[in-house]
């Protein structure tokens, strides 16, 4: 008998486990719903100051640690960066996010990313929800600057692609300006006379690519004539073509605001019976990874995107670690030529 006696002995005198903390109790602890607590540890609502510090206190009074995020309101530190895109779609944006990657893992960071797909009307709201899981924000965007003022008061470390007019902030962009007229002129080379611009002219890009385009035009006693897409998409070029082809005097070259307006383009393009690059040169702007692989291979402007996106996690992490770093960045475009654009015959 007395092998169960002792073993009841043993077992009863082990010291127990503590039970983990858990939703209610840090709800009990602050005085608040157990609805308010998972609301704001979660990120889904904002509340008083007041009643956020009193969360804030119980968490770290009672080690309170359902997931990362209730650890990162002990530490300060969440170890992740929020990445906001404008269009996963758009193969740009996929290889800013995986250069900023790259350099995030070596440093022992991830990253966090948002598609705003396009719509500004969400925009302010998912970057409000992101920065309160983040240590700090990159961010490409179109919304106001009254609106990135009003991100900068989210109050975490933000590095933006693009120049602002007014907001003082760590930015990186390439030099589209040179870069519309480096294809301005390659085309004038080719022997193009009549060159038409297809912008997006919702982008802060684009005013620096349409002036390299005119300035180099201009230089030449040449015109431009510009037209202006609704959205930066392929469907977007394919709808405009007929509309800039079947005039009476149609281009002999089309500079696009972006690879993805000039592959629509190409695309109907051809369907209407004109010959790229006999009958219009056709070219674009970010040299995504499949301007080479489409007919007739498109010649491109290319900006760098991992460039940047390495370039934006570095400014992160001088940021997050209070180190000195340059506020605005430029990058140099380099003029990639494709069959879109080569072998014209120039005109007498």
């Amino acid at each position: 008998m007395s092998a169960p006696c002792f073993g009841l002995f043993y077992l009863a005198h082990l010291p127990m486990k503590r039970n983990a903390p858990t939703l209610h109790d840090v709800a009990k602890a602050a005085g608040v719903s157990t609805a308010t607590v998972s609301k704001f540890l979660n990120g889904a609502q904002r509340f008083s100051p007041a009643v956020e510090a009193t969360i804030n206190s119980v968490v770290a009074q009672i080690g309170y640690r359902s997931n990362e995020l209730a650890r990162s309101m002990i530490t300060g530190e969440t170890k992740t960066i929020g990445v906001a895109i404008l269009d996963i779609n758009n193969p740009h944006f996929t290889a800013v996010v995986k250069g900023a990657n790259r350099v995030a893992i070596d440093a022992g960071y991830t990253l966090l990313f948002v598609d705003t797909e396009e719509n500004q009307k969400r925009e302010l709201q998912l970057l409000d929800t992101l920065s309160r899981r983040v240590d700090g924000l990159i961010i490409s965007s179109r919304m106001s600057e009254t609106d990135i003022k009003t991100v900068i008061d989210f109050g975490k470390p933000l590095v933006f692609f693009g120049q602002l007019e007014t907001a003082k902030l760590v930015s990186i962009c390439s030099a589209g300006q040179q870069g519309g007229y480096m294809l301005a002129q390659h085309l004038v080379n080719q022997g193009c006379k009549n060159i038409v611009y297809l912008g997006f002219s919702k982008s802060r890009w684009d005013r620096d690519r349409i002036a390299g385009v005119g300035e180099c035009l201009e230089s030449h006693g040449l015109s431009l004539k510009a037209y202006d897409a609704q959205a930066p998409f392929a469907s977007e070029g394919e709808r405009l073509c007929s509309l800039i082809m079947l005039g009476k005097d149609h281009p002999d070259a089309v500079i696009c605001y972006n690879d993805l307006l000039a592959i629509g383009f190409m695309k109907e393009a051809q369907s209407l019976g004109f010959k790229i690059p006999h009958d219009v040169a056709v070219a674009g702007f970010d040299n995504v990874p499949y301007a080479e692989y489409v007919s007739p291979s498109l010649t491109s402007v290319n900006l760098q995107s991992e460039g940047m996106g390495e370039l934006a996690m570095k400014k992160m992490l001088d940021l997050l670690a209070g180190r000195p770093t340059e506020e605005y960045t430029v990058l140099d475009p380099q003029l990639v030529l494709r069959e879109s654009t080569s072998g014209r015959k120039r005109h007498a």
